[in-house]
């Protein structure tokens, strides 16, 4: 899908000079001449990043990119601003954003952050996807198989699973493969990281 960027300024000459740069370069545009307009249009489900005035009427940049973070809205900011104040660019990368740029507007600099931009959220997207796909394999184990695997990658021992399982090794071993095969995982390696992105919480067999 086309990428987006969604420009936030108050001022139409400068909404309409930035579309026109990206525009020129393939990219597709959404202009609003504050957040609100932002918030309340409808967004494709496309990658993109947000290019953001600092100062707004009504809530500020900085202010919307705090609510943007608290709704879980994770497109990129570059910010821009006719003025170049240090504290406030310094509060804007804190906070995530792509860059800082001061007015008037260098293209190839405003160019550079918004790939940046894209980029990031892409490659976001990416992960998410990968997740999503873990997931599911996650979901098709039996339980048991989700026991063992979350045993596997806590570092316990076929035997030492088989005693607390209270099953035995050749049955673990058979379990291990169905749980090696159903995710994917070539190696212990493997499936450890697809724990790790799973963000499941695990813990090695008792020990006796």
């Amino acid at each position: 899908m086309k990428e987006i960027v969604y420009i936030i300024d108050d001022d139409a000459s400068v909404r309409e000079g930035l579309g026109d740069l990206l525009r020129s370069v393939g990219l597709g545009v959404q202009t609003f001449a504050s957040s609100q307009e932002f918030l309340d249009s409808k967004r494709p489900d496309a990658p993109g990043c947000i290019i953001l005035d600092v100062r707004l009427p009504g809530r500020s940049g900085l202010e919307f990119q705090s609510m943007l973070n608290n709704l879980g809205n994770q497109l990129p900011v570059v910010f821009i601003s006719a003025h170049s104040d240090i504290p406030i660019s310094v509060r804007a990368m804190k906070s995530g954003a792509i860059d800082f740029l001061t007015k008037p507007l260098r293209e190839q600099e405003l160019l550079d952050a918004t790939y940046a931009g894209i980029e990031r959220d892409c490659a976001r997207r990416r992960e998410a996807e990968l997740i999503a796909k873990l997931r599911c394999r996650y979901d098709s184990l039996t339980p048991r198989e989700r026991e063992i695997m979350n045993l596997v990658v806590a570092g316990s021992m076929n035997k030492q699973i088989a005693a607390a399982a209270g099953l035995s090794e050749v049955t673990v071993k058979v379990h291990r493969g169905h749980v090696m095969q159903k995710m994917g995982a070539r190696s212990l390696v493997d499936l450890v990281r697809m724990a790790d992105s799973l963000g499941l919480t695990t813990k090695p067999a008792p020990t006796k």
